[in-house]
């Protein structure tokens, strides 16, 4: 199933006279059940692609469609709803809250979005944990985890909501390899189960785990 799609949609930046194109012209489709894996040297527009994708920035022309909505129509009140709902995004960095354990980590965009119970929250964190095997580190803060454990539990907060689309900008970035290899066996094992996703970077030793490959170069999208 198609959940998002780019309709000849480019990003353009302007400052004074200077026009910079950070994304050329570009249709891609991105589908549940497989891993796409998105290549290409720093300053590629890999980034830019992925933004677009998770509908974080508009793009300049062209157009955006995540689960049959197109996101040039919505507002951004809209626009948060629909990332939240279908979007789960795993940062290189991370981006855990320090002072937070494993468990309020993952529960924060449930906590963000205000429908939920305290206990309904802790225990969908509790189950999100258990699916990257974590749920006995849940009482512990981002300091008291290695790396591996640390980009285990954004995954499981981008999972949290259950969302269709999991996108993942450079996720194996610093990790040995007995990690690396458990992470991206995880990620795989969730594009069997009817996820979507999508992971940026320029590692090329991630091909071996992906069903399709673009690569991305100044701007520009090519498809194996």
């Amino acid at each position: 199933m198609v959940i998002a799609q780019l309709f000849s949609a480019n990003k353009i930046y302007k400052s004074g006279d200077t026009i910079v194109t950070a994304m050329d012209k570009t249709s891609l489709e991105v589908r549940t059940g497989e891993v796409l894996l998105i290549l290409g040297p720093s300053g590629s527009g890999k980034t830019t692609l992925l933004s677009l994708i998770g509908c974080v920035i508009y793009p300049t022309e062209g157009k955006v469609s995540v689960n049959g909505q197109e996101v040039n129509k919505l507002s951004d009140v809209e626009l948060a709803a629909l990332r939240l709902k279908n979007i789960g995004f795993v940062f290189q960095s991370f981006n855990l809250f320090a002072p937070l354990n494993a468990e309020e980590n993952v529960g924060f965009p449930l906590t963000l979005d205000g429908q939920l119970s305290r206990k309904e929250i802790r225990k969908k964190a509790h189950e999100a944990l258990k699916k990257v095997g974590l749920y006995e580190k849940r009482k512990s803060r981002p300091q008291q985890l290695s790396g591996g454990q640390q980009q285990r539990v954004a995954i499981a907060r981008a999972l949290v909501t259950n969302p269709t689309m999991l996108l993942c900008d450079e996720p194996t970035a610093a990790l040995d390899a007995a990690t690396f290899l458990k992470i991206m066996k995880e990620l795989r094992t969730l594009a069997k189960q009817g996820k979507a996703v999508v992971i940026v970077t320029h590692n090329q030793k991630l091909e071996a785990f992906a069903d399709r490959i673009v690569h991305v170069d100044m701007g520009r999208v090519l498809e194996n």
